[in-house]
């Protein structure tokens, strides 16, 4: 029987690979989501939570442009999101969209399943990457989770 634990990270991995098919295909959410549900779930490490794989899934494309302004903000001014690598830039978005849209999920939690979703698809700094990114991100739109005031503008969904 899959734990809670690993039927989450099975969903995230898979919404990983499904925004990643999104964006690569040009194809919705739910056609995409519908399409790993019958076909691709059985190639997860584990049974993945398919609510929490729907909920991001969709969750990621609604509310994406607040999702990429918070990651663009956390990337160095000679970066922009465009030049991130197209799985990398899934992982943190799928990562951005926890923080935001998922407060039942603590913060830590969040950004250590990320790093382990990009150590499943990296070998090399990109996990360091994630982790930098998404505390970041974390310490501004959860900073009460880090002992830290609210930013002045933080706005969440």
């Amino acid at each position: 029987m899959t734990s809670q634990a690993d039927a989450r990270h099975a969903a995230r991995l898979g919404a990983v690979q499904a925004l990643y098919q999104m964006e690569m295909s040009g194809n919705g959410a739910e056609e995409v989501a519908a399409e790993f549900a019958e076909h691709r779930f059985a190639e997860l490490p584990a049974t993945p939570d398919g609510e929490f794989f729907h909920a991001i899934v969709n969750g990621v494309p609604q509310h994406q442009v607040e999702i990429d302004r918070a990651i663009a903000a956390s990337l160095s001014e000679k970066w922009k999101l465009e030049r991130v690598d197209s799985i990398l830039r899934a992982i943190l978005r799928c990562g951005v969209f926890e923080l935001i849209g998922r407060r039942d999920v603590p913060a830590k939690v969040v950004i250590d399943e990320y790093v382990a979703v990009s150590g499943a698809f990296f070998g090399g700094d990109e996990p360091g990457f994630v982790n930098a990114a998404l505390d970041g991100i974390a310490r501004r739109k959860r900073a009460p989770e880090f002992g830290l005031p609210v930013p002045d503008g933080e706005l969440e969904f």
